[in-house]
């Protein structure tokens, strides 16, 4: 790491921005937490606000259009999160056994992980994508949308769903990238497809230009381009051969005793997002039961901007994968441990700021983005109640995602399952139809049930079993 003690003031700053952002794979299991913690957090913060850029984007100019197809993209996303949930599972996998290999200082088991995660990647998304792609009409109605949402949003689905195999790589291989310690690389792929998304979606949607006039059709293309550009980025800095990862075609040729293993990883990795994925699924299933289409308008906005807010959180969480698995890995488990802390520490006082925020400064933002006013207010109130929990979500994301990169991908699985399907789902239900709450029974079952993943998670951390998981 870059000796700082030259520099003085905004010089220091400075220079350790330009490291952080432009710096290669590095060795976290040396020198100080504070600076490994924030050297991997800054690149994977701006990576995540920009992943969450794609459905901020979307809802911006689909809500020109009208509140059935803020509907069609709201609902198709709901059942994306599957998709989501197998690229995250596989990210994880790919993480914690490149970051471990790392730690080994074993490059190629470390390249030969990285390549095995590709291949076993490419399998599942065959699958995913033509399913995704034949049924997008059924999918929408299994959602409960209205005969006027699945006429403007099936081919929406269609060719988003047709890109699930870019949506699959893009988490995986800056899985690669974050494991091996070089997490500026993951986040200029995003910088790529995010900018391109931003410049495609008014010029397809309006008919910019000499494009066609293609509505929400449109807003799926620009997003499905950016993401495969954004992967072809991604292919061309592996295929260079210049850090730890030096891949070759022989790390392709499946190796199915590797595969078993990142199967292992994986599948409880993607049974613990789905979990969480099913149950937002579930709620986005009775926001759409309201009579008032403004209710679930206002539901998408809000949505939008709390993961706008909560994945800068999440990248300093993933930050604290690579920390633990290039850790364990070099067997300092205390070192691992301390960054965890440091980082929890840091990630709760972001979310603090958030929450100062949402309570006084969500209305402009909220205009901002839909010009409903029924919607509006829907939005504003989900805000100001979800965010109520903020600071215990900062907490939770550090200790879950310390298990992950320990390869201890079953404890936060069963956590989810445990707050999320025995509680949040019969919760929601309860406060919506039983108690008659409305949409704000949504509301506080979402901020309930994150706080108690926080509390549970930190004591399941503080016992240090996962110290001593093999992978």
């Amino acid at each position: 790491m870059t000796d700082y003690t030259q520099y003085t003031g905004a010089k220091k700053i400075l220079a350790f921005f330009k490291q952080a952002l432009t710096s290669g794979e590095q060795d976290y299991t040396k020198g100080s937490i504070r600076t490994a913690v924030l050297l991997l957090a800054i690149p994977m913060i701006l990576e995540m606000m920009l992943e969450s850029v794609f459905g901020l984007v979307d809802i911006f100019f689909v809500g020109r259009i009208s509140n059935e197809a803020v509907k069609a993209v709201g609902l198709t996303e709901s059942v994306l999160t599957i998709v989501y949930s197998i690229g995250i599972g596989l990210s994880m996998a790919a993480t914690a056994l490149v970051a471990r290999r790392v730690g080994e200082k074993d490059t190629e088991a470390a390249s030969k992980s990285a390549a095995q995660s590709i291949v076993f990647a490419l399998m599942v998304t065959v699958v995913v994508s033509i399913a995704g792609t034949i049924f997008a009409p059924g999918i929408l109605r299994i959602m409960g949308a209205e005969p006027s949402v699945v006429a403007q949003g099936a081919i929406f689905t269609r060719i988003i769903f047709s890109g699930s195999v870019f949506i699959m790589l893009l988490f995986l291989i800056n899985g690669i990238f974050r494991g091996a310690g070089d997490a500026s690389l993951a986040m200029q792929s995003l910088w790529i497809a995010n900018t391109l998304n931003i410049i495609l979606c008014p010029l397809l949607i309006n008919g910019w230009g000499p494009f066609p006039k293609l509505g929400i059709e449109g807003a799926a293309l620009a997003t499905t381009i950016g993401r495969c550009v954004g992967v072809l980025y991604q292919l061309y800095r592996l295929a260079g051969n210049k850090g730890t990862l030096r891949m070759h075609l022989r790390h392709f040729i499946p190796n199915w005793g590797l595969v078993k293993s990142i199967f292992n990883l994986a599948w409880a990795g993607t049974f613990q997002f789905l979990i969480g994925s099913a149950s937002w699924i579930f709620l986005a299933r009775i926001m759409s039961g309201f009579q008032d289409p403004a209710v679930y308008a206002g539901y998408q906005v809000a949505i939008r901007l709390i993961m706008f807010f909560l994945l800068p959180a999440w990248g300093m969480s993933n930050a604290v994968a690579t920390l633990v698995g290039q850790n364990l890995g070099a067997k300092e488990p205390g070192r691992a441990e301390k960054s965890a802390w440091k980082a929890a520490v840091y990630n709760m006082v972001f979310m603090l700021l958030v929450t100062v925020f949402f309570m006084f400064g969500s209305t402009p933002l909220v205009e901002f983005m839909n010009k409903d006013a029924g919607a509006q207010r829907y939005a504003i109130q989900a805000l100001r109640t979800v965010s109520l929990g903020y600071i215990f979500y900062g907490l939770g994301m550090v200790m879950m995602n310390a298990f992950n990169g320990a390869g201890d991908t079953k404890t936060p699985t069963v956590i989810n399952l445990v707050c999320f399907w025995a509680f949040q789902i019969p919760f929601a239900y309860l406060l919506t139809s039983y108690w008659k709450l409305g949409p704000q029974g949504v509301f506080i079952a979402i901020v309930s049930t994150e706080t108690l993943v926080c509390i549970v998670s930190t004591v399941l951390f503080m016992q240090g079993k996962w110290k001593k998981v093999v992978v």
